[in-house]
């Protein structure tokens, strides 16, 4: 504890408490996750009467319209802080899942989705490791792959809870019970689980800088980061990852019934899915505290690229082990680098608007996965061209992110400078 209470804005115990109080958040992300959501689709279309190209077509919709909102969460966590906007995005959330429990058609649907996916899964995921960050410097890495570890094994709890819950209430209830649980449970830790995350990321780089652990010049201006190279590249993979990710994760049990899964073992396969997350979030994490961030992020998208080019392959019992594993590796592997990368190339002064920028990009990747499968679905009457053809896209992006030039912190001077009109 030594090393953590020496090297982080937080001290020993307050940084777990915050990393626990985080990975809370995180997991309480879950019903605005692709595989909370996933759960009810097949109950919505009957009860609507709606078909299932409709439903995806509502979720790309209100995905892309969620992600328009995140760029400007980021930007008031800068301003107002992790704990203020944490609370507002915590009403907001409950509200919507309310809001789908009466929706009538898909309109309603629709609406209920923009509020789900952008406070959701992306909100409540970003200030989840965006606190995480601004409290610590050493070991930064490793505290955000647990905190991403333990917010994952909740969140994959929550498809089989909704499940269960269904059975008994109905989706309506569900989702209105989903909404009380965030409401008792973020509110109390936004007021108290989050005591002593700095109030912006400047406070945040200031601290690191009295410690000797960094400079407060190495925190960029957004105008600088966005004209690296460096920046696209953990955008465009973070993206290229969501989308591939939530394409198969949305038609989990349509996909592997073509490869001759009954649908209890299509849902059993998110298990090795979640517990291969699980550990690739510890070592990525661990990983990326001792080795280049962009050969790490690069890695990952190989092993979306190698899981799903084994799906033709795929059948059931260790075929559809391996496929799981490596598919959960990628996702969570993807995620844990860049939660690390961001602020270990740019600094924190900006990291909460950086973060909603990045996150929305990935949010917005999210919207079209789904269809886009279930349109190549329909063109080659099969999911396997489709599936090779996200392969490929992650091979290439894998390649891409490997030329991405580290920034140079004379970049960002430079940009400041020439803002201030010197």
């Amino acid at each position: 504890m030594g090393e953590l209470r020496a090297g982080g804005v937080a001290g020993g115990r307050s940084t777990l408490r915050i990393v626990a109080a985080s990975a809370l958040v995180l997991a309480l992300s879950g019903p605005g996750q692709t595989a909370g959501i996933a759960v009810f689709v097949d109950h919505v279309i009957t009860d609507l009467d709606v078909g299932r190209s409709a439903v995806s077509l509502a979720y790309m919709v209100g995905t892309l319209g969620g992600a328009l909102a995140l760029p400007w969460i980021g930007r008031a966590v800068d301003r107002f802080g992790v704990r203020r906007v944490l609370a507002l995005v915590a009403l907001g959330f409950g509200a919507f899942l309310v809001l789908l429990a009466g929706a009538q058609g898909l309109v309603g649907l629709t609406a209920g989705f923009v509020g789900v996916r952008a406070l959701g899964q992306g909100g409540m995921t970003m200030i989840a490791t965006t606190a995480v960050a601004l409290s610590v410097t050493r070991n930064r890495g490793v505290l955000l792959g647990l905190t991403s570890s333990l917010g994952a094994a909740g969140i994959s709890l929550f498809p089989l809870l909704a499940e269960g819950l269904i059975t008994v209430l109905g989706w309506r209830y569900t989702f209105i019970a989903e909404g009380v649980l965030i409401w008792a449970v973020v509110l109390p830790v936004a007021w108290w689980g989050l005591r002593g995350v700095p109030t912006s990321g400047r406070q945040a780089a200031a601290s690191d800088t009295q410690q000797g652990e960094g400079d407060a010049d190495a925190s960029w201006p957004i105008g600088a980061i966005v004209r690296t190279s460096m920046f696209w590249a953990m955008a465009g993979a973070i993206a290229c990852s969501g989308l591939v990710s939530t394409a198969v994760f949305f038609h989990q049990i349509s996909v592997l019934g073509e490869q001759g899964l009954s649908p209890v073992q299509a849902a059993a396969n998110f298990l090795p899915q979640t517990c291969a997350g699980l550990g690739s979030a510890l070592l990525f994490g661990f990983a990326v505290d001792r080795f280049s961030p962009k050969i790490l992020l690069s890695v990952a998208m190989a092993l979306h690229a190698g899981a799903l080019v084994l799906l033709p392959w795929v059948a059931a019992g260790p075929g559809a082990l391996v496929y799981g594993i490596a598919l959960g590796a990628a996702a969570s592997g993807a995620r844990a680098v860049e939660s690390a990368a961001l602020p270990f190339y740019f600094g924190t002064a900006t990291l909460g608007t950086l973060r909603g920028l990045t996150q929305s990009v990935a949010v917005a990747s999210t919207a079209v996965g789904p269809i886009l499968l279930s349109l190549a679905y329909q063109w080659a009457g099969s999911y396997r061209p489709g599936v090779l053809g996200l392969a490929l896209l992650c091979a290439l992006v894998a390649v891409a992110v490997c030329f991405a030039r580290r920034p140079r912190r004379s970049d960002a001077h430079g940009h400041a400078r020439a803002a201030a009109g010197e």
